[in-house]
């Protein structure tokens, strides 16, 4: 079974959040879930929960939107002629900018741990 996460654990993914209180901005998710018919979460007990691929949905709708500037209904274009899918590798392909910038931030974050890695051997070999 895959694992849910709930409303708040989406914006906080998505860092969708008050940058002052710190509190998610859950609004934004249930505005979407309305302007998009693809996001469906599971509602247990009146809580949203979202799936991997609904949670990667919605990775995708944000960074068209706040990254690439497009529309709502620019956006909802794409997802419903599915327009990428077959320019998924090419370079200038929205959806090849959207997995650029997604394997970038893996790989950085990969770098991050070999580094501290590196550094906590070195501590210990001394």
């Amino acid at each position: 079974m895959t694992k849910l996460a709930n409303i708040s654990e989406v914006s906080k993914i998505l860092n969708l959040v008050n940058p002052i209180t710190k509190k998610p901005l859950n609004h934004i998710l249930r505005y979407w879930e309305k302007e998009f018919a693809q996001i469906r979460p599971k509602k247990i007990n009146n809580q949203r929960y979202y799936n991997h691929k609904q949670i990667e949905l919605i990775k995708m709708i944000k960074f068209l939107l706040k990254n690439k500037g497009l529309t709502i209904s620019g956006v909802k274009k794409i997802i419903k002629s599915n327009i990428n899918s077959l320019d998924d590798y090419k370079n200038n392909s929205l959806k090849a900018d959207y997995y650029k910038l997604n394997l970038k931030k893996k790989s950085n974050l990969l770098l991050q741990k070999i580094n501290n890695i590196k550094a906590y051997g070195k501590k210990n070999s001394s």
